[in-house]
């Protein structure tokens, strides 16, 4: 797997950077396989795959439990984990502790933190202690209650703040940031303001790189972000090969008679 510095030359060169989250092993094998950077296991799975209206019941649990089953699946990309809604920010021990379960037991090769004033000390303290930071600034979705799942940095002070923290997570060590749902000149002044890698989602085509949800790339979500795209059409294949079996169970044709 790629080391985090590896990740940040890459992201000097001409190729952008590509991340897609995972949440299984059968689909991380996949994107691993297809060439894909990073893979993020993020608390998106709250949505995508756990049947819950938002990522904020998203437990540490069960991001250790699918965080193992991607990076026992994965070969070649870095594997990200989301940390999920509460396991950081009521205290450092407790996020140091969280944090260090999905590296040590689950076989992350960092973690993601939805980043604000509050996740300096904490980013700074994981460096410190060997876990890698990826930031994230814009529409961090755990502030649904307080934010919606509005576009940020529309205004002048806001764009100069999400600048300040990221530079100031920079700072503290995080060795990327994903940027999202902000207008594109904001992620493009950012962009060339970091020296780290700024991976774009729903931020325009200047960052470093991008990143969207896997069942809104290949057509399993019940809804798909204005910033997203969907490149293929799973939901249907899968439909008619649920039909297909169902149909050769009733009209006798499977399982075949053996002799």
């Amino acid at each position: 797997m790629p080391t985090v510095q590896e990740i940040q030359r890459a992201s000097a060169s001409d190729e952008p950077l590509t991340m897609l989250t995972a949440y299984d092993a059968p689909t991380a094998r996949i994107v691993d396989a297809a060439g894909i950077d990073v893979i993020l296991v993020g608390d998106s799975m709250g949505n995508a795959v756990l049947g819950y209206d938002s990522t904020l019941p998203v437990t540490v649990e069960e991001m250790a439990s699918h965080t193992g089953a991607v990076a026992r699946a994965t070969e070649t990309a870095l594997v990200v984990a989301d940390m999920p809604f509460l396991s950081y920010g009521t205290s450092e021990r407790d996020g140091i502790e969280n944090a260090g379960r999905l590296v040590k037991e689950s076989g992350a090769n960092a973690i993601k933190l939805e980043s604000g004033p509050h996740t300096l000390d904490l980013t700074e303290r994981l460096v410190e202690l060997g876990i890698p930071v990826m930031a994230h600034l814009g529409l961090t979705p755990q502030r649904l209650n307080q934010m919606g799942y509005t576009r940020q940095g529309t205004t002048e002070a806001a764009a100069d703040e999400i600048l300040d923290l990221a530079r100031r997570h920079e700072e503290a060590g995080a060795f990327s940031l994903v940027l999202e749902h902000v207008p594109d000149d904001v992620a493009a002044e950012v962009t060339d303001d970091l020296d780290i890698p700024v991976i774009g989602i729903g931020a325009g085509p200047d960052t470093d790189g991008q990143v969207l949800v896997l069942t809104d790339v290949i057509g399993l979500s019940q809804s798909v972000p204005p910033f997203a795209e969907q490149f293929g059409d799973v939901r249907e294949e899968i439909e008619e090969a649920v039909e297909a079996y169902r149909r050769a169970v009733e009209n006798g044709s499977f399982p075949e008679n053996s002799g």
